[in-house]
């Protein structure tokens, strides 16, 4: 049984107003504490979300649709003239099982959340907006920006080192991921399904407390190709994270998406860089990499639109490289991002191929709860449009420890002890964040 907040989310009309901000969205990070929400991306907008005026909310597989009914509702109570730019967004995501537990460190995530800002920063087009919202039927919209920008603009601009990392678990141990691999590539020889990305969780106990705000500014540097994003349920576990996959921008009828599967190091060199991206072009990783590829392009054809899929290459990050497809198409008038998401997720990409049999390995092999890890982050706005990331690279972390996840494809002929070491450099994107 789905649970949802939607008849309590629509009930009463928002009041929106918004003004031109002076100051960078982060300083909202520092000028709020719970619930907090954010988003960046190499294309779009920039969003810091603090407190909630509303949510919506939803458990069980019709939990796209709940969000999209509901969050479609809310948004359309929205009350106000305010410019497009700062325009209320719903910013959320979803955990990437249809049965999700929300226990510890998953506490504060259920199903599917999205969030309406009670305040919103927003960064777009060289402008940045503060827009405030309320359902408060005699507020003071004046007043309630007067107040938020004040706070924000006297927000302290101290930044503070890494936590530091004490000890280190993996989940599984490394036997322990050699007998999954092993089993996994059993049924895959037996026919029971082409491909299966298997996820590690790695536990890190700090030495400091987590700062969000610190981490993003990290983040932000080392990564600004990648989408970054942070979901604050104000509950004491922040999920975040800076991913190189997106899996859908819409714009009307135009759908961006990608295919990136396939992992290679980094060189300190370019001869050592194009040396070591030499391993992208194995059969393994390349029919990986088309299978990706395939799928994304017939989901989206299945959608009644034109699908073009571009010329493939690398995407170039700080300490690995990927291969890369983007892909294009339209969609009919009136589709719905989350429509576009729940068609696309997973993709092969983090779960595998065919969905349902990756999906049934995954929850007989892996021993720990991927909660929101490798499910689609981000946020939508009252016409359906927005963007989604995939949330890989990825932590959840409260004040005295961060949970890690990466995952990697096993296919047919896949290694162990390779596919170990890849695993490792998908970490470190979070790791140098927090040692």
């Amino acid at each position: 049984m789905a649970r949802r907040d939607g008849p309590e989310s629509a009930q009463r009309a928002v009041l929106v107003g918004a003004r031109p901000l002076d100051v960078p969205p982060s300083a909202a990070l520092r000028a709020f504490d719970g619930p907090r929400v954010t988003w960046s991306a190499p294309e779009g907008p920039t969003l810091v979300g603090c407190e909630v005026t509303a949510a919506v909310s939803a458990d069980g597989p019709e939990r796209f649709a709940r969000v999209r009914e509901d969050g479609t509702q809310l948004l359309r109570s929205v009350r106000g003239d305010v410019p497009d730019a700062a325009r209320p967004r719903l910013v959320g995501g979803f955990a990437f099982h249809d049965e999700h537990r929300s226990a510890p460190p998953w506490r504060g995530f259920p199903g599917a959340r999205f969030v309406l800002p009670r305040v919103q920063v927003t960064a777009v087009d060289g402008e940045t907006w503060l827009t405030v919202t309320t359902r408060e039927a005699d507020a003071d919209i004046d007043a309630e920006l007067d107040a938020a920008g004040e706070r924000i603009e006297r927000a302290e601009e101290t930044r503070n080192p890494p936590p530091g990392i004490v000890s280190t678990q993996r989940t599984p141990s490394r036997d322990a991921w050699r007998e999954q691999v092993g089993a996994a590539v059993e049924r895959i020889r037996d026919g029971e399904l082409e491909k299966v990305v298997l996820a590690q969780s790695l536990r890190a106990n700090l030495r400091a407390p987590f700062r969000l705000a610190d981490t993003l500014d990290r983040l932000s540097s080392s990564y600004p190709d990648c989408h970054r994003f942070a979901v604050d349920p104000g509950v004491g576990a922040t999920f975040f994270g800076a991913t190189p996959e997106r899996l859908v921008r819409l714009d009307g009828e135009r759908v961006e998406t990608e295919a990136l599967a396939g992992s290679a190091g980094r060189g300190a060199t370019e001869a050592e860089d194009e040396r070591l991206a030499e391993t992208l072009h194995t059969p393994k990783t390349e029919h990986e990499h088309a299978l990706v590829a395939r799928t994304v392009r017939e989901r989206l054809a299945e959608m009644g639109g034109e699908v073009t899929v571009g010329e493939r290459g690398r995407k170039r990050l700080a300490n690995v490289q990927h291969l890369h497809t983007p892909i294009e198409a339209t969609v009919p008038a009136g589709t719905h991002l989350l429509d576009v998401a729940e068609r696309l997720h997973p993709t092969p990409a983090v779960g595998g191929h065919p969905p349902e049999a990756a999906r049934r390995v995954i929850r007989e092999t892996e021993t720990f709860e991927r909660g929101w890890y490798a499910a689609p982050v981000g946020h939508f706005d009252a016409s359906g449009d927005g963007a989604l990331a995939v949330a890989i690279r990825s932590a959840v972390a409260n004040d005295e420890t961060a949970t890690l996840f990466a995952g990697n494809g096993i296919v047919a002929d896949s290694d162990p002890d390779a596919e170990w070491g890849e695993l490792q450099l998908k970490f470190r994107p979070m790791l140098d964040q927090l040692r």
